[in-house]
């Protein structure tokens, strides 16, 4: 704004105009100008940031307001925040804190929840006790920025009543869930829950708007956006199933657990003794149940865990997830081959493999100690996030096992569902065969995971890393199983079954006419050598069984190129409502 005064005017009185302008100017600059001056006389810059001082301020209305909302903060009753130290565990707010930062959270809905119900400023209140406190209801909601993200969150309030949930809580949760199904974006549930307050049951739990709609809304959120639970404590029965219906849970050592019901509750049913840890703690989901993905070591280490695991999700089903920059491998791929022993039976780590095809620090292993024979995992190629599918020589020979097969399904399942592309490393002698693994289901858990496989739509490549026997190459995306490529290294090979195998099951008749045991065993060698020949990689490439056979320095590169190429592949499945396999 330019403006021009008197020749007379002093520059006591410019100033003085420049002041009273500023406060009713769009423009960032003033500029005063004396009688025929072509320079203005001073020039004054405005902060169109800064509020207009004037002398109002805060009333005691506002006052009040303030001090309710701090009274709120405060939580629950004091001998119960206190003993928040003793179990480890930070309290709520100062959790978000930690989360959040203190100016991560863009805002809480439902502070006021239950305010009429314990606060002494509430006319219903007619003698404020302590021990009634319960500010927001023990839940709290809202939305806030993590890692560059915008998220929903929810977390209970352990300091009221054990973070028990009850009909206030239970709208806020609810109308949190309902949210994000509009926006499309994260839902981070921060849990630590005794389960619903039993008391108060009539007000929340049938109803058709109560507690048993959250399971609903995470039934409609899954597969939308991502939902991340972290748990806290020990959530019994109703709090239990929002970590189980999560798409990836993390549990803290020596605080978390969940069961569907309390060790007390347990004992009165089967007469059993046992401690919640014994019931069902970290060790239990992880390395048993499948219900925990990873454990923390504490609040910091969980908060780190999740901050790594979002970087290779998208905001939801519509979006691709984040790429990065890409980084060189931790180890050469020139190490590959002399990684895989010549031997089909001989063990190895693969991880040494994938160490030497993904991008340094991007291996992100999910169930760790769940279905050990098999990996999954989160990595990048190049920038990209895929999800890895990997058989495990160095655990059981690398045989599906139940338990493999069930973990593998369910990562498919994930990975598909957020756009992440999949990349199968096989190297498995099948399903395992016995007595013991067909009590523990591994014709239903095996058909999860072919099942998961064929459904997928995201980009698929298979690499047939050594040896490809039976069904294995089926739940391992092999050629019928509709890949982008399937390619192998030198040392594939690809059979109903291995040489040891097939010559049982063909030459034993024969094998066993000849006396000379030296003999015998130079027959047997000669036909595991034909048999070997006739199911290795090279007969799998000209009978274009396989698409290529790639040197293994080059698969990094190889698969980078492939996945750039089939980057916006699409997939068309049946027209139908669903399928029946769960």
């Amino acid at each position: 704004m330019k403006v021009r005064i008197g020749a007379e005017a002093t520059r006591e009185e410019a100033e003085a105009i420049a002041s009273a302008l500023s406060e009713h100017t769009d423009d960032d600059e003033i500029a005063v100008y004396v009688g025929e001056s072509d320079e203005p006389v001073l020039v004054r810059d405005v902060d169109l940031t800064a509020p207009i001082e004037d002398d109002l301020g805060p009333t005691a209305r506002e006052e009040e307001l303030l001090e309710e909302i701090a009274d709120i903060e405060a939580g629950g009753p004091s001998k119960y925040k206190e003993r928040l130290s003793e179990q480890g565990k930070l309290f709520v707010r100062d959790r978000l804190d930690l989360w959040f930062g203190e100016d991560g959270l863009s805002f809480e809905d439902g502070k006021f929840a239950h305010f009429d119900g314990w606060h002494p400023n509430s006319p219903n209140v007619d003698e404020y006790d302590e021990s009634d406190r319960v500010p927001a209801d023990g839940l709290l909601t809202g939305a806030a920025e993590f890692e560059g993200r915008d998220v929903h969150f929810m977390a209970n309030d352990f300091t009221v009543k054990a973070g028990s949930m009850a009909k206030r809580g239970t709208e806020k949760f609810l109308r949190m869930q309902q949210r994000a199904l509009k926006t499309g974006k994260p839902v981070l549930y921060l849990m630590d829950s005794s389960g619903g307050r039993i008391d108060k049951q009539t007000e929340f739990f049938a109803n058709r708007e109560g507690i048993g709609k959250y399971y609903y809304n995470h039934s409609m959120l899954s597969g939308r956006v991502p939902q991340i639970c972290v748990l806290y404590g020990p959530c019994i029965a109703g709090a239990a199933y929002t970590p189980v219906f999560a798409d990836f849970t993390i549990m803290v050592e020596g605080m978390s657990a969940m069961a569907i019901a309390s060790p007390r509750m347990v004992e009165m049913v089967t007469g059993e003794d046992i401690d919640m840890q014994e019931l069902g703690g970290p060790e239990i989901h992880a390395q048993h149940s499948s219900s925990a993905d990873l454990v923390a070591r504490d609040e910091e280490h969980a908060r780190d865990l999740v901050s790594q695991l979002i970087t290779y999700l998208p905001d939801n089903s519509d979006e691709k997830p984040p790429r990065a920059d890409a980084k060189s491998p931790m180890k050469s791929p020139g190490g590959i081959d002399a990684i895989v022993p010549e031997s089909p039976n001989e063990a190895y780590d693969m991880e040494d493999v994938i160490d030497r095809v993904v991008d340094h620090g991007s291996f992100f292993e999910l169930q760790p100690d769940y279905g050990e024979e098999i990996i999954t995992a989160f990595a990048r190629v190049d920038g990209r996030p895929v999800g890895i599918v990997a058989n495990q020589p160095a655990e059981r020979a690398g045989a599906i096992f139940p338990d493999a097969a069930e973990k593998a399904a369910q990562f498919v399942w994930k990975c598909d569902a957020y756009n992440v592309p999949l990349l199968y490393l096989c190297d498995t002698p099948g399903f395992m065969a016995g007595s013991a693994v067909e009590k523990e289901g591994i014709l239903e858990k095996g058909k999860k995971m072919i099942y998961a496989t064929s459904e997928a739509t995201v980009p698929k490549q298979c690499v047939i890393v050594r040896k490809a026997y039976g069904a294995g190459i089926y739940a391992m995306s092999g050629p019928a199983y509709d890949p982008e490529s399937t390619i192998a290294l030198p040392s594939g090979e690809i059979g109903i079954m291995g040489p040891e195998a097939a010559i049982n099951a063909v030459y034993a008749n024969k094998l066993d006419a000849i006396d000379d045991p030296e003999k015998r065993a130079e027959r047997e060698q000669e036909l595991r050598e034909e048999y070997r020949r006739d199911i290795d990689a090279h007969r799998m490439a000209s009978e274009v069984v396989i698409d290529e056979i790639i040197p293994p320095s080059e698969l990094r590169g190889e698969l980078a190129a492939r996945y750039e190429f089939y980057e916006d592949v699409e997939k068309d499945r049946p027209d139908k409502k669903h399928g029946t396999v769960l």
